[in-house]
């Protein structure tokens, strides 16, 4: 079982954008590429005109464990990032008007909904946070909300039940109905929907408890496997995918020695704070040595966490919209946009 914030994520030699073989800043990946490729330098000059609204302190408060992100880093990575989705959503607006006007219907603009994938420790969480955060600051979209797929996991009895506590987050792990239900109202524009909770302490959903979500301008949808096609079953003839509702979605990318290295970094950083509380479930990791942790943390990767990413989250990576490839200090090296 993964011990950590996505439920359990993984791996594999993640490919990368090979650097523009003229040496230009802003070049296509091949001739024949859906995607513009971005070095930092040239993404971060994209948006100098738009100011940076968030401070050190805000920066500190939304990083995840790990993540050493900082003002420079948002400044040169979300601040163009902010732009960029505040246009679309602004485009998306128009195309709703002129919907209106041929049908000749006055309608409610629905939430305009951005997917957030990637690896577990990859950063996805602190995406999706600064994202939230920067795009509340645009007058255009006031209200933004946030919401995980790890509440449409299904509770740790029936995983137990179906034999799948060594796969969660793994696709088959989630009640895909329930989140396809989730999003089709979103999209329906219903004037509240509820989702579950889930409680990473007690790595199970909290009974009872929900999330209420209120027709927000922009909705991030953040999970392991929300860029996954459809795939029917005996059981489940739905062709409908989570993407579908995504107007704009982001993979958060890196290679894996790298996303393995912070799995175990963070594994070792827990046995001090979450661990160490005895109503955690993996509370009985708190006591490990740190060679104890390490090979603890290795066998969770090796085992769960490469196998999910490498047989489910990164095949999804070329289905998003825009790409964001760390190096191994965490930071963002290339951006890559899909062409329209």
């Amino acid at each position: 079982m993964a011990p950590t914030r996505d439920a359990s994520p993984t791996e594999s030699a993640t490919a990368h954008a090979a650097e523009p073989a003229n040496g230009s800043a802003l070049a296509a990946l091949t001739p024949s590429s859906p995607y513009v490729d971005l070095d930092r330098s040239a993404w971060s000059r994209l948006s100098e005109s738009t100011p940076l609204p968030l401070t050190d302190e805000d920066v500190t408060r939304l990083r995840g464990l790990g993540d050493p992100i900082d003002l420079a880093e948002v400044d040169a990575i979300y601040r163009p990032l902010s732009r960029l989705l505040n246009l679309y959503v602004t485009a998306t607006g128009g195309l709703h008007e002129a919907t209106s006007t041929f049908l000749r219907e006055s309608s409610t603009r629905t939430p305009y909904v951005i997917g957030v994938a990637g690896s577990v420790a990859v950063g996805k969480s602190t995406t999706s946070r600064i994202l939230r955060e920067m795009l509340a600051r645009w007058p255009e979209t006031p209200r933004v909300e946030l919401i995980t797929t790890d509440g449409f996991l299904h509770p740790n009895a029936e995983l137990a039940r179906r034999g799948l506590m060594d796969r969660k987050g793994f696709p088959e792990s989630y009640d895909r109905r329930a989140l396809i239900r989730f999003l089709s109202k979103i999209k329906a524009g219903h004037a509240e929907v509820r989702a579950p909770v889930y409680d990473h302490l007690t790595y199970d959903i909290v009974a009872g408890a929900e999330a209420v979500v209120r027709k927000p301008d922009v909705l991030i949808v953040e999970g392991l496997n929300v860029l996954q096609p459809a795939r029917p079953s005996a059981t489940d003839e739905s062709t409908v995918a989570v993407s579908d509702f995504f107007d704009f979605s982001i993979y958060v990318d890196a290679r894996t020695r790298n996303v393995r290295q912070w799995y175990v970094d963070r594994f070792l950083s827990l046995r001090q704070t979450a661990f160490a509380r005895p109503e955690s479930f993996f509370h009985r990791y708190a006591a490990l040595s740190d060679a104890e942790a390490t090979a603890k943390a290795l066998s969770i990767w090796e085992s769960i966490n490469a196998p999910n990413l490498e047989q489910n989250i990164l095949p999804t990576r070329g289905r998003a919209t825009l790409v964001l490839t760390k190096g191994s200090d965490h930071s963002v090296q290339r951006v890559r946009l899909r062409k329209l």
